[in-house]
C-alpha cells in the first residue's frame, strides 16, 4: 500500500471530471421536477444519449457534433414519456420506469457494432498561462469543455428558476398546476418543454461517460449513474448549487475509491466500488435537513385541456 502515490491535485481534478455527467443529468432532472413532473427515466436517457453521441461522434470524427447529437437523442426520448404522461395521462412512474428499460434496450441494440471502437478526442480548453498557475491551474484550467459547460448551466438554471419570469413560470406550474392553467399557463407544453430539457441534458451526461471519461462504448456503461442524479434531485432539496455539491461529492469518492485500488489499500473492491453511493446518500440526507419540500404538483397528472 502506497498512499503517497495519490497526487491531491490530480484527484481534484479528477473528481471535477467525475462529478460532470451526473451534474449534467441532475440540474436536467431538477428543471423537469420543478415543472410538477417525476421522470425516473434519467438513466435510460443517459445510456441513449451514450449511444446516440458514440455513434455519431465515430462516424463524424467530431467529439462536438457527437455531442449535440446525444442532446438531441437524449430529447427524443424523452417525447416518448411526454407523450405517455401529458398526452395519454399515464402514471409518470411507471412511464419512467419503462423508459429506462427501453433506453437501455435499444441502445444495446444500436452499439452492437460499435463495442472495442475508439471515439475521437475531445480537445482541452486552452487558458493559456492560466493552466500553469500551480495547483489551481491544473484544477481549474485544464479540463475538457463539458466539464466548464455543466457550471455554465447549473448557474443559468438557478437564474433562470430564481430571476426570470420563465422561471416563475415553470416554479408556478410544478407548485399548482391548475392555478396557473387557470392564469392562462399551458401547463402541458411547459412541462413538455421541461421534460425535453431535462432528456437532452440526460444524453450530454451519457455521451460524457462514452466520449470522454471511459472513453468507449459498453453496454449497460452509466451502471447507476441516473439513479444518484435522481436522488441528488431530492437530497438537494431542489436547489441547484446544492445538485452541484452533490455531484461533487459522489464525483470524489468516485475518485478517491478508484485511486485506493490503485494505491493497494487492503480494502475488498466490492466495498470501494459501492462507497461513492453510500457516502453521497448519507451526506445528502443530512444537508436536507432543512425541512424544504417537493414542488406542490411533483408526480400529479393535470387533466384539464389545453
Amino acid at each position: 500500500m502506497d498512499l503517497s502515490a495519490i497526487s491531491p491535485v490530480i484527484l481534484i481534478a479528477g473528481l471535477i471530471s467525475s462529478a460532470t455527467p451526473i451534474l449534467l443529468a441532475a440540474t436536467g432532472e431538477l428543471v423537469v421536477e420543478r415543472a410538477g413532473v417525476l421522470n425516473l427515466g434519467v438513466e435510460g436517457m443517459m445510456i441513449t444519449g451514450a449511444v446516440c453521441g458514440f455513434i455519431i461522434a465515430v462516424n463524424t470524427g467530431s467529439p462536438t457534433t457527437g455531442f449535440l447529437m446525444a442532446a438531441v437523442g437524449g430529447a427524443v426520448l424523452s417525447l416518448l414519456f411526454a407523450f405517455l404522461t401529458q398526452v395519454a395521462l399515464a402514471n409518470q412512474v411507471a412511464s419512467g420506469l419503462a423508459l429506462t428499460l427501453f433506453g437501455l434496450g435499444i441502445s444495446a441494440l444500436m452499439g452492437q457494432s460499435y463495442v472495442g471502437i475508439k471515439p475521437p478526442q475531445m480537445p482541452d480548453v486552452n487558458f493559456g498561462p492560466l493552466t500553469d498557475i500551480p495547483v489551481i491551474g491544473p484544477i481549474l484550467f485544464n479540463q475538457d469543455p463539458i466539464v466548464y459547460l455543466g457550471l455554465v448551466l447549473v448557474a443559468v438554471v438557478w437564474g433562470v428558476l430564481n430571476y426570470t419570469r420563465a422561471g416563475l413560470v415553470l416554479r408556478a406550474v410544478g407548485e399548482n398546476h391548475d392555478a396557473a392553467h387557470a392564469l392562462g399557463y399551458k401547463v402541458k407544453r411547459i412541462r413538455t418543454l421541461a421534460i425535453m430539457f431535462g432528456g437532452a441534458c440526460a444524453g450530454l451526461g451519457g455521451a460524457y461517460l462514452s466520449l470522454i471519461r471511459v472513453p468507449q462504448w459498453t453496454e449497460g456503461m452509466t451502471a447507476g449513474v441516473g439513479w444518484i442524479a435522481l436522488a441528488l434531485v431530492v437530497f438537494a432539496s431542489w436547489k441547484p448549487w446544492r445538485v452541484l455539491l452533490g455531484a461533487y461529492l459522489f464525483g470524489g469518492i468516485d475518485r478517491l475509491q478508484l485511486n485506493l485500488q490503485g494505491a493497494g489499500v487492503a480494502i475488498p473492491v466490492e466495498y470501494l466500488a459501492m462507497s461513492p453511493y453510500i457516502v453521497t446518500i448519507i451526506v445528502l440526507v443530512i444537508l436536507s435537513a432543512d425541512k424544504s419540500r417537493a414542488p406542490g404538483s411533483l408526480g400529479r397528472i393535470f387533466h384539464a385541456s389545453q
